[in-house]
Formats: structure tokens, C-alpha cells, sequence
């Protein structure tokens, strides 16, 4: 449904414009909204560069004044479901620190009725490009307290965003069930409540909502419900009025009226209550959440030394929701599948799913809501530590999980194959635009971020830094801070032992990471370092970082001679630094990758790498094992080193028996694979894996139930790489299974049921997918509906696929929170990749109208889409495309990772397709 357009036009408002030119003069004289501001992004003031003033005082800048301080809001929200709008009413006091105009606050697809300042009814106006209201009064106001009193009405719009509504069939009646529901990070408060979106400016928030009164509806916000108002404001409504909260940011804000069971609450150490809600017939399956919730919880009151400020916490699973999760205070919402778990029906990387995404918005309670950024360049502060930290507290939860050594797969790994393009970025960077704003909620801030707090921590011990930590949460608690303090906190920890912001700064403002080259002579070895790039021929200047691509790097190794982890530094001022192994026979750097970094040895020094992994493979750890897998492959594709290096690492994996080793190499043979798709090696590429794989002793395909975690992860890996390339006896076992499941409903083991599904549908014919479509659309389980979702773009006729992609804009069939996963999906189909990128072209406008380019997840729709085309056609495509749309809104840096990423592709095969095709040749003789 469309936003609701305000009622009130500029060309109706004549008085109005001598009041403006009047305010226009006046500012330029005086203090007062949006002047002043000592912002650091281009289209902000400085108090330090005087500057021509053209147009209204309001349209000068995107930022809100920082004299105008909101204190209380007092919000009152009528959510009709049936209609699928809203009424509401905001009273907001406000704090003015100098002398003022006008007042500027965000609003975004509301119709404000009325507007009163101070218990008189005055002007305001909307300025849609900077989705802003304007009150101009009489006279200008003093410094000192005011109320501004605003009425409104909205849409519960079919965008997943703002305040919506959200869309649910009962398991039992199969009746169509509506619930209100809200997602406000970044900048969609605005959508709910006219108010000042911005972080720093934290309020109090007393909430009231109201609810039908019948059919079991409650009301949730994040503070406890205080009272009551049966028959208000009418018959059949009730009043729910909650606490007042503790100051917090706009986005923190959560309304939601729905008809949720709930399982009993549990009471954590500090002694408040957790609760787990979700629709009628999955509260059963929030056990596991709030399990891991009241675990990780305990954790983080003991570990940051801090008590959880709110009196109770929620959890909630919403039906449709555009992110995983949402950290919103005191009522943390999920979409579905990231935190139901049912035994019968979730895999074991659908548990590890929930358990992460659970700790990481836990650990927000205090990252990000106690002590929040300033503003939202240090988005890091929130998601890096969070990203973190979630890890330290599944690790309490479940030790058995070996999570430092999945947090490479999961994190460090996968971020430095964005990281290593021009098209990256610093992870602290100057956004002003909503645009730029929801862009950055990108793998820079979220795994990047937590890497380099990673290796922070490794830096100081374990110890100081959570000492320093917990200062920066106790200084910082209730306001806000930025990524100087954090550093300024975690050096009084460290005393003098090392600059923490030299150190960190390199990591933190300017994109990209190091590669460290080792060269032997005798017993020295010497170390230097430069930026790694993905293309190492690609052209830029190191002027453009202040610290001119260098990087204070913590180095760690360990050697054959003894099991101790040496540290020394190699300082961005440094050309070589050389170390001494005395008659060690062979050396491995970045202890268990704790360093954001690459290491590139001689040929001799990976050879003897490679032998030790292949004649005693438990001297090195599996991060240490997953970590030269990675890097090799990431260093011969750069053109670092021999892709023969790569290869014969992987040699050795016939004795791994560790998922994250596995997962790496599995990963990396695949991308070589897509790399040579209709290309002559392709063929012996998967008769080189399918020979690994025969080499392996035990039975994947065997449903036991003794297997660890570790150990159920890795099976699935197995199995998808040897049903990928072709392994006949793979191949039968799975069309075997998928043909029972449609025949006789007998669903495979969830640790495999997504590898059956999948390569099942790749075999089957058109009666087979109408089956499994049905099936699809009758499943209530959110996590088995995925599944079954994934299954239906594997079939190899375009014409299906052709069809899919057209029932798929149908909401009914495919919520809108799942519809980019469904293209994504179809796009890594051989088959569905060129019909993706035709019906990308031919219907951007209708995915522009009905996402809005503002949208994060249709930004990252393109390079997903692009990222294996390998053609100078392909190429030339795409820059049409965008040409010919120049607008990408939140797909800014998107656009450019994508042809930098296709341009990659072209060179890799210029570069390397014939040494690959010789070694395979030789390695399947």
C-alpha cells in the first residue's frame, strides 16, 4: 500500500511564505535549527567555513539541529488491522539550548492533522527530501523547555518497514490473521511517529497502543505493561498503557498488537523475566531461543559488569520481517526462521543460525542501546561488537561448538572477499542520506568490524580488553559515544602497552587489509607488507588514505621448534622487519587467524606446509589448517602466488575430519568451479573432488544419531559438494530419497533435506516441481518452507523457472521478506542466471515501485545476481544498465563491487585458466 500523502500543500499555504523570508534572513544571523552544526560529511555546516546561504535555512542540511534536544515523547497508536492504517497522537518535550526559528523533525509518509507548540495551534509543513516536518511559529523561540503536540494518521504499509502490518494464516482454521508490528533501524521511526530520528537524540518514550479487546490480542512495547483502559477510546478497544523507558534512541522504539501465545517466562540471575511469543501453534518452538537467551543474557550481565537496565525481556518471532532480527529494547523481534527451533523439521545449521542471531541481539542491550553511536558512520560500534560478541556468549552456551574456528567461516573469511576490491570501504565512513545510511548495514560493518575487535582482543589479552569494554559501557551508558572513546577507554586499560588508536585507526579508516609476503634466508625470515587486492594490477592512489595503505599489524607465529606463539609488530613505517626461527624446519603465521591479514610464504615454505598437513595433520590446529586453505586460494587468485600451491593443499583433505577446514576448501573448489563453467577443465575438476570424496571413510549419507555438531555440519558440506559435481552414487542416493519423500512423505534427516530437496528437483521434470510447488504452499513450518523454496529453482527448464519468477511477485506465495533469497537462489542456477539478469532489466521499474531503491536488501540484489558472469558481453551489459538507471539509492556500492567483481572474472580466466587446466589434467591422469 502506498504511504499516505500529507493533506497539506506548500501553494495552499501563502501566509506562509513572508514568514520564510523572514526566517531566512533571521538565520543567517542567528543560531537556531540546522545551523551551526560541525558535521563532517559534505552537505553539512561547520561553525568553521562560512558559506553563501541559498534557499530555506531547513534544506541546508539532511542532519536535525543540535539545539533542539528532545526529552519525553508521549505516544498514543491506533493500529486498525482490518483497514491497515493507523491513527495516532505524539506530544513531545523538547529542550532548547539557544534561541530558535523554526523546529525541523523527521516525518515520512504520515498526514499530520495537527500541529501545536506550546498549547497554540501553528504552522508546519512538510520537506519531503530531507522526509522532514517544519513547525514555523509566530516568533522565535526562547531557550528553555516547549511542547510540540502532533496528530496524524498513517498506513500500515505492505513495505516491511515503519509501523506495518504483518500477515499470518492459523495453523488450525486456516483463517487469515493480521498483527501491527514495527522495524525502525535506521531511519523508519519516521514512518511511525513524527520524531527526531536521529541516535544521539535518546528521549523517554511512555507509550500507549491500542488493541481489540476480543480474540486474545495483546499489546507488547519494550517496557512492561502498567495499566489497563477497557472500552477506550470505543467499544471493543483497550487502552495498554506502558512504563516510561530509560532514555534510548528513536529506533529502539517497538509497537506491537498481535494474538501470540507465549511460553511461560524464565527468570534470569539478575531476576526479571524472559518471555518467548510467537503465533498460535510455534510458541512451542521458541524453547531453544529463550534457552539460549537467558544463557546468553547471564553471560553478558557477568561479563561487562553491567546490569540489564529494562524490567523484562521479550522475544518475538514475526511472520514477516525484513531483517533477521531487530535489537529493539526490552522486545527483541525475529524473523521466523531465525529463531524457531523444532527438532523434526531444523537442521543443525538452522540451530547454529538461531543460537547466533539470538546472542547477537542480546549482546546489543548493551551494544548499541546502553551506549549507542553518535551517529551512524560508527554503526560498527552496535554491529562489530555485537558480531562479536555473540560468539563469546555461544561459546558459554555451547562449548562443544568450537566457535572461535566457525567464526572464521561465518566472518573473518568471507568479509575479506569483499574487502579486497577498490569498491570497499573504511569501516568507520561519513554517510548523511537514509540511502547511505541503510547501505552501510554491509558485511564492513557487521564482519569486518567484529575481525578486527577480534584481533583487538588477541592484541591486549583477554582480560584488559574486557576491562576496557566494560569502562567504555559505564561512562557511555545511556548516551552516546564514538569510536575514539572506545579506544580512549580500552587504552587506560592497556596502560602503555600499546597505542590502541595508531594501532587501530589503520584498520578502522581505510578499506582493505594486508597481505604479509615471508621471505627465507637461512635462519631469517623477512617480513613486509602491501595492500591485497583481488586485482593486482588494479590502478589507485595510496594518498587517498591518511595512513597511505599501511597497516599496524600484530603479527603471531608459531614454528616445528617448540608449541609457544610468538608476537612481534610490523608497523605501517616499516619496510621489513626480520625474524630469527633459528633451525625451525617450518613456520606458520597468524596464529588461528586472529590477524586480519594474509601471509604469502615462499614456494618452499607452503610446500612444507602442504607435506605437514598431508603427514601429520593434528600439528596445526583446524583455525590454522582453514586459515592456509583460505589464504592460498585468495593469494593464487590475486596472482600472489601458483594456483598450484592452492591445489595441492587440498590434497591432504582425504584425512581432515574438522567442518571448518572442509567448508573452506568445499567453497573455494566450487568458486574455481563456477570460474570454469563451459570451460574444458571443468570436467576434470569434478572428477579431481569426486576422487577426494570416494577417498573419505565414512558413510555420509548414514542418519546416526551420535554425531556431534561438528560433525553434523561437516556432513552436509559432503554431501553438497559430491551431489554438485556429478558423484554417481551421491546422485542416486539423493534422487532416491527425494522421490520418497514425494511419493510416500518420508522427509530425509533436516541435516540433509535441503541437499535432497535441492539436487532432487535438479534431476525431476515438471510433474515433480507442480508437486513440490503444492507442497511448498501447504508447508507451515517457516524454516521447511525455505527449504522447499530453495528446492523449486534448481530445475534445469527455463521455462519453469521462467513461470516461477512471475508466480513468485504474487505475496500470498512468496512473502516479500523472502523474495530476494528466492532470486538469489535462482540466479546460482546455471539455468536461471541469464533469465534473472533479462528479468532484472526488463522489470526494474516494478521492483523500484515496490521495494524503493532505499531498500538494503534490493541493493545487494545486483552484485549477488552479476557475481559470476565472466564475459566482456556481460560486462558491457551492465554498464548499460546502469547508465540507463543511474539512480542505485542504496545499491550504490553494489554496482561498483559488481563490475569490479565481472571484470575480475574476465582477467581470472585470462590469467589462470591454463596453469588450472594443466594441474587437473595431471592430477586425474
Amino acid at each position: 500500500m502506498a504511504a499516505i500523502v500529507t493533506s497539506l500543500r506548500l501553494s495552499s499555504s501563502l501566509i506562509l511564505i513572508a514568514a520564510i523570508i523572514v526566517v531566512v534572513i533571521v538565520a543567517m544571523k542567528t543560531d537556531n535549527g540546522g545551523l551551526g552544526q560541525s558535521y563532517r560529511t559534505p552537505d553539512r555546516l561547520t561553525r568553521d567555513k562560512p558559506m553563501v546561504m541559498s534557499g530555506k535555512p531547513w534544506e541546508l542540511t539532511h542532519r536535525l539541529s543540535q539545539y533542539i534536544r528532545p526529552t519525553q515523547y508521549f505516544i498514543n497508536l491506533h493500529p486498525n488491522l482490518e483497514h491497515g492504517t493507523f491513527t495516532g497522537s505524539v506530544d513531545i518535550i523538547l529542550t532548547l539550548d539557544s534561541t530558535q526559528n523554526y523546529i525541523k523533525l523527521h516525518s515520512k509518509g504520515l498526514n499530520i492533522k495537527e500541529t501545536v507548540l506550546n498549547s497554540s495551534v501553528v504552522k508546519g509543513f512538510p520537506y519531503s527530501e530531507h522526509e522532514s516536518w517544519i513547525v514555523v511559529p509566530d516568533k522565535a523561540l526562547s531557550v528553555g523547555e516547549h511542547k510540540l503536540q502532533l496528530k496524524f494518521e498513517g498506513s500500515l504499509t505492505s513495505k516491511i518497514i515503519g509501523f506495518y502490518r504483518s500477515v499470518y494464516t492459523d495453523i488450525e482454521t486456516k483463517e487469515q490473521k493480521f498483527i501491527a508490528t514495527s522495524k525502525f533501524e535506521p531511519t523508519y521511526a519516521r514512518l511511525a511517529f513524527p520524531c527526531f530520528d536521529e541516535p544521539q537524540l535518546k528521549s523517554k518514550f511512555k507509550i500507549s497502543l491500542i488493541r481489540p479487546s476480543s480474540n486474545n490480542y495483546i499489546a507488547l512495547s519494550n517496557m512492561n505493561q502498567e495499566s489497563e483502559e477497557p472500552n477506550v477510546p470505543s467499544n471493543g478497544l483497550t487502552s495498554v498503557n506502558f512504563a516510561n523507558t530509560v532514555p534510548m534512541s528513536t529506533y529502539l522504539a517497538c509497537f506491537i498488537v498481535c494474538d501470540f501465545q507465549s511460553l511461560e517466562p524464565v527468570i534470569a540471575d539478575q531476576g526479571f523475566p524472559l518471555t518467548v511469543y510467537a503465533r498460535r501453534g510455534q510458541s512451542d518452538n521458541m524453547k531453544y531461543a529463550q534457552f539460549v537467551g537467558l544463557k546468553s543474557i547471564n553471560f553478558y550481565v557477568n561479563y561487562f559488569g553491567i546490569q540489564y537496565p529494562l524490567p523484562k525481556l521479550d522475544l518475538i518471532a514475526i511472520p514477516d520481517f525484513v531483517s533477521g532480527a531487530m535489537e529493539h529494547w526490552g522486545l527483541v523481534t525475529f524473523r521466523e526462521t531465525s529463531v524457531l527451533y523444532k527438532e523434526s523439521v531444523s537442521s543443525i545449521t538452522n540451530k547454529e543460525q538461531v543460537a547466533l542471531t539470538v546472542a547477537h541481539e542480546l549482546a546489543h542491550m548493551w551494544f548499541g542501546n546502553l551506549a549507542t553511536m553518535k551517529w551512524w558512520n560508527d554503526l560498527w560500534l552496535n554491529e562489530g561488537f555485537a558480531s562479536y560478541m555473540e560468539f563469546k556468549a555461544i561459546n558459554v552456551v555451547h562449548p562443544d561448538w568450537d566457535v572461535d574456528t566457525i567464526f572464521l567461516v561465518h566472518s573473518l573469511q568471507p568479509v575479506q572477499s569483499l574487502d579486497d576490491k577498490l569498491s570497499s570501504h573504511a569501516i568507520v565512513q561519513d554517510v548523511s542520506h537514509p540511502d547511505q545510511i541503510t547501505e552501510i548495514f554491509d558485511r564492513i560493518s557487521y564482519d569486518k568490524g567484529s575481525s578486527v575487535i577480534r584481533m583487538l582482543e588477541g592484541m591486549l589479552g583477554e582480560e584488559v580488553f574486557r576491562a576496557g569494554v566494560s569502562a567504555y559501557l559505564q561512562r557511555h551508558k545511556f548516551s552516546n559515544a564514538e569510536t575514539d572513546d572506545l579506544w580512549a577507554e580500552l587504552q587506560a586499560a592497556a596502560q602503555n602497552s600499546v597505542d590502541v588508536k595508531k594501532v587501530m585507526d589503520t584498520w578502522t579508516r581505510q578499506a582493505g587489509f594486508p597481505v604479509v609476503s615471508v621471505v627465507r634466508n637461512g635462519t631469517k625470515l623477512s617480513l613486509t607488507q602491501q595492500r591485497f587486492l583481488a586485482d593486482p594490477n588494479a590502478e589507485y592512489s595510496s594518498d587517498v588514505s591518511l595512513y597511505k595503505y599501511k597497516w599496524e599489524i600484530p603479527i603471531t607465529y608459531i614454528t616445528s621448534n617448540d608449541k609457544i606463539v610468538h608476537k612481534v609488530w610490523l608497523t605501517k613505517d616499516q619496510n621489513t622487519i626480520n625474524i630469527d626461527i633459528s633451525n625451525a624446519e617450518w613456520i606458520k603465521f597468524n596464529h588461528r587467524q586472529v590477524g586480519y591479514y594474509m601471509v604469502n610464504y615462499s614456494e618452499n615454505d607452503w610446500a612444507l606446509l602442504s607435506h605437514l598437513l598431508k603427514n601429520n595433520i593434528n600439528t596445526l590446529n583446524a583455525a590454522d589448517r582453514s586459515n592456509l586453505i583460505h589464504d592460498a586460494f585468495s593469494l593464487a587468485e590475486a596472482s600472489h602466488s601458483p594456483y598450484s600451491i592452492a591445489l595441492d593443499m587440498t590434497r591432504y583433505l582425504i584425512s581432515e575430519d574438522h567442518y571448518v577446514p572442509w567448508y573452506v576448501a568445499a567453497s573455494n573448489l566450487i568458486n574455481l568451479r563456477i570460474n570454469l563453467y563451459y570451460r574444458p577443465a571443468h570436467y576434470n575438476l569434478d572428477k579431481y573432488i569426486q576422487n577426494l570424496l570416494v577417498s573419505l571413510k565414512q558413510d555420509f549419507w548414514n542418519d546416526s544419531n551420535d554425531r556431534n555438531f561438528l560433525e553434523r555440519k561437516i556432513r552436509g558440506v559432503i554431501l553438497n559438494l559430491g551431489c554438485l559435481v556429478g558423484l554417481p552414487s551421491y546422485q542416486v542416493k539423493a534422487l532416491e530419497l527425494f522421490k520418497k519423500y514425494l511419493t510416500d512423505k518420508v522427509k530425509p534427516d533436516p541435516d540433509i533435506r535441503s541437499v535432497v530437496y535441492y539436487y532432487g528437483m535438479a534431476s525431476g521434470n515438471v510433474d515433480e516441481w507442480n508437486q513440490l510447488w503444492k507442497m511448498y504452499l501447504n508447508e507451515n513450518e517457516p524454516q521447511e518452507k525455505v527449504k522447499l523454496m530453495y528446492a523449486l529453482t534448481a530445475v534445469k527448464e527455463p521455462w519453469i523457472l521462467t513461470r516461477l519468477l512471475q508466480l513468485a511477485k504474487n505475496e500470498s506465495y512468496i512473502r516479500s521478506q523472502d523474495y530476494f533469497i528466492l532470486l538469489i537462489n535462482m540466479g546460482r542456477n546455471p539455468s536461471g542466471s541469464p533469465l534473472l539478469w533479462d528479468f532484472l532489466r526488463d522489470e526494474w521499474k516494478y521492483l523500484v515501485d515496490r521495494f524503493t531503491l532505499n531498500d538494503r536488501a534490493f541493493g545487494r540484489l545486483i552484485p549477488s545476481v552479476c557475481a559470476n558472469f565472466n564475459t566482456p558481453r556481460r560486462l558491457e551489459e551492465m554498464k548499460e544498465f546502469f547508465n540507463k538507471h543511474p539512480e542505485a539509492g542504496a545499491g550504490a556500492s553494489g554496482r561498483k563491487t559488481a563490475l569490479e567483481a565481472v571484470s575480475n572474472n574476465i582477467k581470472w580466466l585470462e590469467r589462470h585458466e591454463t596453469i588450472v587446466t594443466d594441474w587437473l589434467s595431471n592430477a586425474t591422469k
